[in-house]
């Protein structure tokens, strides 16, 4: 699905854009809409585990078999899926078979990106430019479904003020969320079927794979997979929810406050994203995502110990700054370092247990915080993730950043 000069790139972060929008506005909804037709918290929270297991299980399951099908046709019968689950939102009432749609469905209740289109996604990115351009197509990518998420998270509350203004039924308002999640994925099914279709080269290269999803770069990306989740188990300690509550705890800081400080954070942290690239042509992608990672991670152990709330909220805004920005090149090194047939496997791979082993961490974090308003959830996250910077760098620092290339001698994980 290669194109000179890249002309899928547009669509795919146009799509991205409209995702993030429609992903943001009902992650905001869902609760509110459920407990309105009488779930309890228990009925709702297994509704929510339901769409992260069941986006997980079907990220997989798409980037397995990317290697059989066209990507063009995976990201269409992903638009479907999108589509089918507002529906089935708007339309299902009880709790059995919504937990049904939930599961099999593409609702993201979490503010991370894991779904049935990403691998995909990535892959057409991967295809469309060349390996200096993807940084910056990464950036661009990432940047427009940070930024829309944003936004769809903001007119959330839509639905609550067209009820109030007009005095129609709230859920039956908020029921037209879900109407309008499904016509996102129509609009985003449109959307992709100006995507190029597959040559008859490409058809036959995917053919002949026999081997599997991941054959020459299995080890490879078992690697990575193993890093990246011990990079997230750490961030699982320090998810947003978390450093509220500890900002409350150890300073008394207000909820408004504190939503000021990580609209700003997450402003620098999506924004900061766009100097990977400039980074990466200089020193390299490894480099790039080592050398910003590590000041990031010394700066949130460093909060821990702030004398102060401003002291504590500087060091966090600062930290935002470096914390992004190895995530466009996390996506292209690994996307460099498979062949092509392999990489949509490759991106759900290394993606799906990274979302699993950040919801691993919280409860631990929640019971360390209950006994102590110290942060040590800060401390654990910063060694955590200063040990896989560290590992990254040792294990993978020569490897050449472009499948094919001749490779240096390396450590390995399994050796």
């Amino acid at each position: 699905m290669r194109s000179a000069g890249g002309a899928e790139v547009p669509l795919v972060v146009a799509g991205r854009a409209l995702r993030g929008f429609a992903d943001g506005f009902v992650s905001v909804l869902l609760a509110q809409y459920l407990i309105g037709l009488g779930f309890s918290p228990v009925e709702v929270g297994a509704i929510v585990t339901g769409t992260l297991l069941g986006s997980a299980a079907l990220t997989l399951a798409f980037g397995l078999t990317a290697h059989r099908l066209a990507l063009r046709t995976l990201l269409l019968s992903a638009s479907v899926v999108m589509a089918a689950t507002g529906a089935g939102f708007a339309v299902v009432t009880t709790f059995w078979p919504l937990l049904v749609v939930a599961v099999l469905g593409t609702l993201n209740p979490s503010a991370g990106d894991v779904s049935v289109f990403l691998p995909t996604e990535q892959a057409v990115l991967a295809d469309a430019v060349g390996p200096g351009d993807r940084p910056r197509t990464f950036a661009h990518y990432n940047l427009a479904g940070t930024i829309a998420g944003a936004f769809g998270a903001l007119c959330s509350g839509l639905p609550h003020l067209l009820s109030n203004s007009f005095d129609w039924s709230l859920l039956a308002t908020q029921r037209w969320g879900f109407v309008f999640y499904a016509l996102v994925g129509v609009v985003i099914g449109i959307l992709y079927r100006g995507l190029g279709r597959p040559s008859t080269s490409e058809d036959a290269s995917r053919a002949r794979t026999s081997r599997g999803a991941l054959g020459s770069s299995k080890r490879t990306v078992l690697e990575l997979s193993a890093l990246f989740s011990l990079d997230s188990a750490g961030s699982g300690f320090v998810v947003t929810s978390l450093l509220v509550l500890w900002l409350h705890l150890r300073f008394g800081l207000s909820a408004a406050a504190t939503g000021t400080v990580f609209f700003a954070a997450g402003l620098l942290g999506g924004c900061s994203q766009l100097l990977a690239p400039v980074l990466a042509k200089r020193i390299g992608l490894i480099r790039t995502m080592v050398f910003t990672h590590i000041p990031a991670n010394i700066l949130l152990a460093l909060a821990a110990f702030a004398p102060s709330g401003p002291v504590a909220i500087g060091l966090l805004l600062v930290r935002a700054l470096f914390a992004q920005m190895d995530s466009p090149a996390r996506q292209s090194f690994v996307m460099a370092v498979v062949p092509p047939e392999e990489r949509a496997a490759a991106s759900s791979v290394t993606n799906v247990p990274r979302s699993l082993a950040s919801a691993a961490t919280p409860l631990l974090a929640g019971t360390l915080l209950a006994h102590s308003s110290f942060g040590w959830p800060l401390v654990i996250a910063g060694v955590t993730k200063i040990t896989y910077d560290v590992l990254l760098l040792v294990l993978f620092r020569d490897m050449p950043e472009e499948v094919g290339s001749s490779r240096s001698p390396r450590r390995s994980l399994t050796a």
